[in-house]
């Protein structure tokens, strides 16, 4: 390989990013017409084109996606490398990529945004909100946040919180009418809500254990109504439709005033909560680190 193509491949990934060369050049620092030229005499060496252009947007064309697909990986160990070399570690600065589920965002981290920021004023997080499960390398991020069990093995998993369970609700209103159900076999006479799942498209089966004989069994709603909003799903539990499955944190408040009502508690023990994952300990960035420390102490205040 010809190691000057290297600059023009990161600026080629940049554009792909953004999708748009004002916020890309923005990012590398140079001017978007030098950022085009860059982009097109990197074109006329590799011999294909990479991008379709319009007065306002840009977007790959197919050889352009394999490209990227490619490099990727490679850029963003270099990245990362560079940081961590670079970086005084005596005062955290620069910027973190951070990948998120919804529901943990709005619980775990959106609540700390200001403290951190007081604390941190030279860090800059970017949170991409995403509730697949992408990879935080091949995305670009630094770290990412999931349940225990989507953690994969060669990753760092740190845990930010509590042991969290499964919660069965259902409204007041809801229950007026319709006796609680208090066994597996008592759900297939109540309207089950369904949550699908942004990544698969299908419907979340729920997750049950037998508390005699801890056997697990799942689920399958079709009640009258799903969504892939975890937010419409609990309105529409709030409004009496029927019986929904969340995390207990995200329906504390409702269960706390009364909004909602849990059933079968006993059907849904605790399980490991989040982790944040980081692809290693070994030369962690000091902004990273301070990241790190911050949400594993905001966990052990919760579990005060």
């Amino acid at each position: 390989m010809d190691r000057n193509l290297l600059p023009a491949l990161a600026a080629f990934a940049e554009v792909a990013r953004e999708g748009n060369y004002t916020r890309a050049a923005g990012r590398i620092g140079i001017s978007p017409s030098a950022l085009s030229q860059t982009i097109r005499m990197l074109e006329q060496q590799l011999g294909v084109r990479l991008l379709n252009r319009s007065t306002r947007s840009v977007s790959l064309t197919d050889d352009g996606r394999k490209l990227l697909s490619q490099i990727e990986p490679g850029l963003a160990m270099i990245s990362h490398a560079v940081v961590a070399v670079g970086e005084a570690r005596e005062k955290p600065s620069g910027e973190i990529r951070l990948n998120a589920p919804r529901v943990a965002t709005h619980h775990f981290i959106e609540p700390y945004l200001g403290e951190f920021a007081r604390r941190y004023p030279e860090v800059r997080v970017e949170l991409f909100v995403d509730d697949g499960l992408g990879d935080i390398i091949r995305e670009g991020c630094d770290a990412g946040i999931r349940l225990r069990e989507s953690v994969i093995d060669t990753m760092v998993a740190v845990p930010v919180t509590p042991p969290v369970s499964l919660a069965v609700v259902g409204s007041p209103a809801y229950f007026a009418t319709n006796p609680p159900p208090r066994v597996f076999r008592d759900l297939t006479q109540h309207n089950c809500l369904g949550f699908r799942l942004s990544g698969s498209g299908a419907v979340f089966r729920w997750e049950l254990t037998d508390p005699l004989t801890g056997e697990e069994r799942l689920f399958q709603p079709a009640g009258t109504f799903a969504t892939n909003n975890d937010d419409v799903m609990l309105n529409a539990a709030l409004q009496g439709i029927g019986l929904v499955m969340h995390l207990d944190f995200a329906v504390s408040q409702h269960l706390a005033s009364g909004a909602l009502v849990r059933v079968m508690e006993d059907w849904c023990p605790p399980f490991d909560g989040f982790n944040l994952y980081v692809p290693s300990r070994d030369q962690m960035p000091a902004k990273l680190r301070v990241f790190v420390d911050f949400l594993v102490e905001k966990r052990r205040q919760l579990e005060r």
